[in-house]
């Protein structure tokens, strides 16, 4: 049971003028981060942090799964730890409602003053509510903290028809979360879709289409022109003219920075706070935060960012270079019982005519993703339905990474962008790659603290802060303390090895060493340079070489198809493998008796560089993957990869120069 801190009812004055402590005014989930940044960088400063709410600081995120009943006032409180230092002191229901810049001086509600060394201002937002006649009814309501919860909870007992006006995030969240106690529901949306700063048409129309089969109304392109009734919530009258019977109505339009004491403090306002690259304001001791903050023009409001800016901001607290350049805002949660990513440049208002759109359904129609290229490089994401690669997307997409264009073909066909391993093993993503979208703690964040000591999530969650939002990252951190893993046991890896290099020095040998003479000298019955000077040796052996690569190239397409590879009788991939690199070895060797080891001129030589460049190649592949055997690392993994596929690259030029052999060979 969390309570209220007993605080002193008579105005002191705080002041140390030796070293007076850091403040910190909001105790959300940026605010705490700001204080877990200073005792990691400074375990010796000392710091007070002041929240207008009688409660510990509690997850704002959880609010709606709290009302839907999918989390516990426990979830709620436990996300969010403050550290217990005893230079460290917490002042709850004791909002600040003076800044005294020039004697770096806050004012309590209570009277008492507090000097600051530093002051942070974390004052987070508040709901947006339109100026609607009738919105100050009794049965009108918002969600942004634990009353608004309570009051809704309270509510939902004796309600019976609910209008949830807002059609983002939040408002689709609430409208789930409110239709327990058998209650109608209805989104009221003045757009042509839901969350159209998130999603594009395709996105938006799954989402509504889950709406509705969950039985919540879904009213587009109109608005809410007065809430009707005396004393208490009656109905609406729409914009359209139509009026609807409701008796609770919820708000769910935006929100306002909190931005009333920084200006009467004096400091530079316009729709945020306004701060520059190092977090602080037009007041140097004074830095902003969090969803009261306007950098370079744009206000966030996400949780991800605010964290990030209260790591720049603690940096610089303690003389530590540090630069906030904004952030690629990235929507990553679960809508509706759906999971729902959206990040960077998605929708038509953001795409220019030098974008290229690429888009996957499957076959269900229930899994959407859409990739925006600029210039080979991915600028934006968006998926309903699972994806393991969407950390990898996300990362991606913060980076401006290039995408080839056989990664494009892979996701017009799969709806993945890289092969399946290397979405899975979170060891091999990049140290940049975003694990916990809510916090934003990367891989390599992640890799440093399970080497600093931590060897579990909740020792991960307290140190990084990773999952301690909304948990869905939970697994990959569980992956990342996990057990090495075993090496993969390769079948025949020997006879592959062996044959490898047999194969790697046969080329060589063509490649490099003197041709084979022809006879000198009429005596002999017969001499091997018949082998490639008689027509019908030499036919027998082009032939036969011709068929050893065609049935290897059908050997080697036994993984890539999925009817064949499926098959009881088709036997474990690594045989297959081995079969196929003995058919390369013997295709060696009658290449070497075809053409008396002769490299040839123009075309002939371009076929043989081609089968030469394609065997050694090959052979290194073979021998990465059976030396994979006995290693586990993520590098030998990307060798073999990298192998593989330029051992298909180069074949493809093959049949083009052996059709022109071929027809050199018998029509001219």
């Amino acid at each position: 049971m969390v309570t209220a801190l007993k605080l002193a009812t008579e105005p002191e004055t705080f002041c140390n003028t030796l070293q007076a402590p850091v403040i910190i005014v909001g105790s959300g989930p940026v605010g705490v981060r700001t204080v877990q940044e200073l005792l990691r960088l400074n375990p010796e400063q000392e710091i007070i942090i002041y929240g207008d709410e009688p409660y510990e600081p509690y997850n704002r995120v959880r609010l709606t799964q709290m009302l839907a009943g999918h989390s516990t006032w426990a979830d709620i409180f436990n996300s969010l730890h403050l550290p217990e230092a005893v230079n460290l002191i917490k002042r709850y229901n004791c909002p600040i409602i003076t800044i005294e810049p020039e004697q770096k001086r806050v004012i309590d509600s209570l009277g008492n003053t507090q000097h600051y060394s530093n002051l942070v201002l974390a004052t987070g937002s508040s709901p947006h509510v339109p100026s609607i006649p009738g919105n100050k009814l009794v049965g009108v309501y918002t969600l942004r903290n634990i009353s608004d919860a309570l009051g809704l909870a309270a509510r939902r007992v004796r309600t019976r028809k609910t209008l949830v006006i807002g059609g983002g995030l939040l408002g689709i969240e609430a409208a789930r979360a409110l239709q327990r106690s058998y209650t109608e529901v209805s989104i009221i949306q003045h757009s042509s879709r839901l969350m159209p700063a998130q999603l594009d048409e395709n996105a938006a129309a799954l989402i509504q289409g889950y709406a509705l089969s969950l039985g919540i109304n879904v009213y587009l392109n109109d608005s809410v022109q007065k809430i009707l009734g005396d004393r208490l919530v009656s109905g609406v009258r729409l914009r359209s003219g139509q009026e609807i019977e409701f008796d609770t109505i919820v708000f769910a339009t935006g929100i306002t920075p909190n931005t009333l004491l920084a200006r009467q403090a004096g400091l530079s306002v316009g729709r945020g706070i306004r701060v520059n690259d190092q977090l602080k304001t037009t007041h140097p001791n004074i830095y902003a935060v969090g969803e009261c903050t306007e950098h370079r023009g744009h206000i966030y409001g996400l949780v991800a960012p605010g964290l990030e800016q209260a790591s720049v901001a603690a940096h610089t607290i303690v003389a530590r270079k540090a630069s906030y350049l904004g952030s690629i805002a990235a929507a990553n949660l679960k809508v509706i019982g759906q999971s729902v990513f959206s990040m960077g440049n998605v929708t038509e208002n953001d795409i220019s005519n030098l974008d290229v759109c690429y888009q996957y359904r499957d076959t269900s129609g229930k899994i959407y993703r859409k990739i925006v290229v600029h210039r080979g490089r991915i600028i934006g994401a968006i998926a309903i339905g699972s994806w393991d690669q969407l950390n990898r997307v996300q990362e991606g997409v913060t980076h401006r990474r290039r995408l080839w264009p056989w990664q494009i073909v892979r996701f017009k066909k799969t709806g993945d962008i890289w092969p399946d391993q290397q979405a899975e093993d979170i060891h091999q993503w990049p140290a940049t790659a975003t694990v916990c979208n809510c916090t934003g703690v990367t891989r390599g964040a992640l890799s440093a603290a399970i080497q600093g000591g931590c060897n579990s999530v909740a020792s991960l969650a307290q140190c990084t802060g990773a999952s301690s939002i909304c948990g869905s990252c939970k697994p990959r951190l569980s992956q990342m303390i996990g057990e090495v893993p075993a090496p993969v046991i390769v079948k025949g890896h020997g006879s592959l090895l062996t044959l490898s290099a047999i194969s790697a020095a046969l080329a060589i040998t063509i490649a490099l060493m003197m041709p084979i003479p022809f006879s000198n000298t009429v005596d002999l019955e017969w001499h091997i340079s018949e082998l490639w000077l008689n027509k019908s040796y030499k036919e027998f052996s082009g032939f036969t070489l011709l068929g050893l690569s065609a049935v290897g190239l059908l050997l080697s397409l036994r993984k890539r198809i999925k009817n064949i590879s499926q098959r009881k009788f088709s036997g474990d991939f690594g045989y297959w493998r081995v079969m196929h690199v003995t058919l390369g070895t013997i295709a060696l060797l009658t290449l070497a008796l075809h053409t008396g080891m002769r490299m040839g001129e123009n075309l002939n030589f371009l076929l043989m560089l081609s089968f030469v460049g394609l065997a050694i190649i090959g052979a290194i592949a073979g021998g990465v993957t059976a030396y994979e055997t006995k290693r586990t690392s993520l590098s030998i993994g990307r060798w073999r990869r990298c192998t593989t596929w330029a051992h298909i690259f180069i074949f493809w030029p093959m049949p083009v120069l052996l059709g022109f052999h071929i027809l050199k060979s018998y029509v001219y």
